[in-house]
């Protein structure tokens, strides 16, 4: 017989995220709710093996596993994980996946070139995966490459109540931009939220990874600018970016990043850089390098997961969560309430 509670179980790749989760629904639930007692090991070999140590038969199962680096690694833990549940007899089977590796792979920028994106995304449904919960896919068709259900939550809302609160509501010389004109769509969003103008940094690559120059098309003078996007690899663009506004005549550079990717240089480029500071979430677990940056600052995904898988396991609404007047209660103590709603 199933327990009647959603029941969580954790990979590797993010087990910090995975308990701040499982804490949360124990204060959402009003009992305690702790990750299933499992192993997920290598042979010396580098396979992985997996073995879980408590009955999951019938059970509404919850993986939380991003998929970022080692992205093979950790995607790997997650369908053999899910290949054990399904063998156990698990009734359905929700794959949380804060980060999603490979989403940058969603289209084919030129000749015999895969969409990695696409055959990711089968791989998981073929899996036995029934459902999908992520945060700020790269791109929003990624939705449509799967053929099961997929929630896709959005950092914004989250973005909006930090903003509010460490600029004290005062928006009248804040300044929303989008670090290239894909970006637009995810940069107005915040900006609606939040009552900031708009400003975009128009890019021009000579060959992939190398930005050619940059021009603001806006006037960011006398502004505090705040730069919006979904994953911060390594930082090159973004610093560059920072350098061009505080060019343009903006008074601070700020910038907020869902996943923080950082790899290579990233955190030392973003140390020296004019960043007064960078705002990621804990989507990817940050290194020891990363959480000891002075001007890198971490902010939780850990209560809106939480509240987004109790709504699937209930059956109610996952797109309420974007309201702020939704998030509030579930960000409650850690945003002053005066903050809010504004």
């Amino acid at each position: 017989m199933s327990s009647t509670e959603p029941k969580l179980i954790s990979g590797n790749a993010n087990r910090t995220l995975a308990e701040a989760i499982a804490r949360r629904m124990s204060m959402h639930r009003g009992m305690q709710v702790s990750l299933v007692d499992a192993r997920v090991e290598r042979f010396n070999d580098g396979e992985i093996f997996v073995e879980v140590f408590e009955n999951v038969r019938g059970e509404d199962m919850f993986i939380i596993q991003s998929t970022s680096k080692p992205a093979n690694d950790n995607l790997m833990e997650l369908l053999i994980i899910t290949d054990a549940l399904r063998r156990s007899s698990a009734q359905r089977i929700t794959a949380v996946i804060p980060y999603f590796g490979y989403a940058r792979q969603d289209r084919r920028t030129k000749a015999r070139t895969p969409i990695s994106a696409k055959l990711v995304s089968n791989m998981i449904a073929k899996g036995g995966v029934e459902r999908v919960l992520t945060m700020d896919l790269h791109a929003a068709q990624i939705q449509g490459f799967f053929d099961i259900p997929v929630d896709n939550l959005y950092a914004s809302p989250i973005f909006a109540l930090d903003i509010l609160h460490q600029f004290n509501g005062d928006m009248s010389d804040v300044m929303v931009v989008s670090p290239d004109v894909g970006g637009v769509a995810r940069a107005r969003e915040l900006a609606s939220r939040i009552g900031a103008p708009l400003a975009i940094v128009d890019k021009r690559r000579e060959k992939a990874g190398e930005v050619a120059g940059m021009t603001v098309i806006g006037d960011v003078k006398d502004h505090k600018c705040i730069i919006v996007d979904d994953i911060c690899d390594t930082a090159g663009t973004l610093c560059k970016a920072a350098d061009v506004l505080m060019e343009g005549g903006a008074t601070e550079v700020h910038a907020y990043t869902t996943h923080g990717v950082l790899s290579g240089p990233a955190v030392e480029r973003i140390s020296g850089s004019v960043l007064k500071s960078l705002v990621v979430t804990d989507t990817i677990e940050a290194t020891a390098e990363a959480r000891a940056c002075p001007n890198i600052r971490i902010v939780p995904t850990a209560p809106m997961f939480a509240q987004s898988i109790v709504n699937i396991w209930s059956g109610t609404s996952v797109s309420s969560l974007f309201d702020t007047a939704s998030l509030v209660p579930i960000y409650e103590g850690l945003y002053p309430r005066g903050m809010w709603g504004r």
